[in-house]
């Protein structure tokens, strides 16, 4: 299983830089649909295997209606136009709404379980506002660099990777406090104040190197750190569903990683807070 792990990541490592920096926005406005769609397919089995079609229909089509409301080409157009906030504030009502789900977990489930509806919803808030921030993001200064957007995305993307890998050996090293033990044993807290003390050394790292000011440094740092704990209920909230579900992983397009959400799961949470915050706090 570890070279399994090592040898997707080291293929998917420069698929994602290709796609960050050399993608033409157009292109990486399908490989993002492309993910989505993934994505959805595997929601569609935490619905139900009977349910997984419909439901990854329903999600395309809730997203297709957000595309007559917000043509993707506004976000590379003169105007630029930003990220709809409904879209925003949905992100942020659901990630609350999810953290509240994952703390009372399993007692939650009850208000939940039976309903395709309402497990179709979640997925509706989770995968949608992470395919407009994902644009949005890429979109940032595009007429003046087209490398900007890119090199935000990837440090946001980094964050997430930085919180991880902090949270494993931080966790390995000092975990005693399970951190969600009925919806993720393998969590601790120790591992959590791990991975926001090294995603907090990065985004200070960045904002020295860049030569922000105390103002914007404080705003990178309190939108990045919103962003990490944002992942971590990303990672949990998965966790919740795939455990309801009776799934070890969202599926296996990706050997030793399992499926696509087991890969996004954490950036379908950090990409739309990140954005939010860093909007709201500027």
């Amino acid at each position: 299983m570890l070279k399994q792990r090592i040898i997707t990541a080291l293929l998917l490592i420069p698929l994602v830089f290709g796609a960050l920096f050399f993608l033409p926005i157009k292109w990486f406005a399908l490989l993002v649909a492309g993910v989505f769609l993934l994505g959805s397919l595997e929601w569609g089995a935490f619905v139900g295997a009977r349910w997984r079609y419909p439901v990854s229909l329903l999600l395309c089509l809730l997203l297709g209606a957000t595309l007559l409301w917000q043509p993707v080409e506004q976000l590379w157009g003169p105007a630029l136009a930003a990220l709809p906030n409904a879209t925003l504030y949905l992100s942020g009502s659901w990630w609350l709404l999810a953290l509240l789900l994952v703390v009372r977990y399993p007692a939650s489930a009850t208000l939940w379980r039976g309903s395709v509806w309402l497990k179709t919803l979640f997925g509706a808030a989770t995968l949608i506002p992470f395919f407009w921030a994902m644009l949005s993001l890429r979109c940032v200064e595009i007429w003046h660099d087209s490398s900007t957007g890119a090199w935000i995305l990837l440090f946001v993307m980094a964050l997430v990777w930085a919180a991880d890998s902090g949270a494993y050996f931080f966790g390995k090293a000092f975990g005693k406090h399970k951190l969600a033990p009925a919806v993720s044993p393998g969590k601790t807290m120790e591992g959590m104040f791990g991975g926001l003390l090294c995603a907090s050394l990065l985004a200070v790292g960045v904002t020295w190197y860049q030569g922000a000011d105390g103002h914007t440094t404080l705003i990178v740092l309190a939108s990045s750190l919103l962003a990490v704990l944002a992942s971590i209920l990303g990672d949990l909230s998965e966790s919740m569903f795939k455990r309801e579900a009776g799934l070890k992983d969202s599926g296996a397009l990706l050997p030793g990683h399992g499926g696509i959400l087991d890969r996004i799961d954490s950036l379908t949470a950090a990409l739309p807070v990140f954005l939010l915050s860093y909007l709201l706090l500027s």
